[in-house]
């Protein structure tokens, strides 16, 4: 699930634009409470700096008002000139969101854990340890971590990940994430990276 913040003065803008992203977009969630993972920053330009300083390594899509110029981009910023449509807006953020954790500033941080998919490792930030995960390994964290708290099924696992090899069986499975938790975790009665629900698997934040 890919939480995304909009930062508007018009409440009525924000929460249109937030219905119609969940109406047409599935994996997206606009929960305020949450950390995000897509920032959009609705003409309140001043703010781009501390929202950029507060969350690092998080896109912010700055929305224009008619008439603007666009200013330089880069991977974390984008711009994005009203009106627009809304599937090439789901596009653009589907792009940067790929970009990133395919690229060396693809970084994701979790419960003391940094994934950097480009570098195929996961940093202990308690000990500055560093280890060294298969290319499956990362796409499996990847996955977890865009379905944030929803547990995911083996079925699931099969689908996504796998895209349902035939020479793939739920064991298999399991035997990825208890290999995954062997490099990793330290004890292995008290989970820090993935716990097990209701026959399912979540990333631990």
């Amino acid at each position: 699930m890919l939480n995304v913040l909009i930062v508007s003065k018009n409440e009525a803008f924000k929460q249109d634009l937030c219905a119609q992203i969940l109406a047409h977009a599935q994996g997206y969630a606009c929960d305020e409470t949450l950390k995000p993972d897509i920032i959009v920053l609705d003409e309140q330009y001043p703010l781009l700096a501390s929202l950029q300083e507060k969350y690092e390594r998080v896109p912010v899509f700055v929305l224009l008002k008619k008439g603007d110029k666009k200013k330089e981009e880069t991977p974390f910023i984008k711009y994005v000139s009203k009106p627009f449509s809304l599937n090439v807006f789901l596009n653009l953020i589907q792009s940067a969101i790929h970009f990133i954790l395919s690229s060396d500033a693809g970084v994701l941080t979790f419960n003391g854990y940094e994934l950097s998919a480009f570098e195929k490792e996961i940093k202990n930030l308690k000990t500055d340890e560093k280890i060294k995960l298969t290319e499956r390994e990362v796409s499996m964290l990847l996955y977890l971590y865009k379905t944030k708290d929803k547990p995911i099924s083996k079925t699931e696992f099969l689908e996504e990940v796998w895209g349902y090899s035939p020479d793939v069986s739920t064991h298999t499975i399991e035997t990825h994430i208890y290999r995954l938790r062997q490099k990793v975790e330290k004890d292995k009665n008290w989970p820090e990276l993935i716990s097990t629900e209701n026959g399912g698997y979540r990333l631990i934040f």
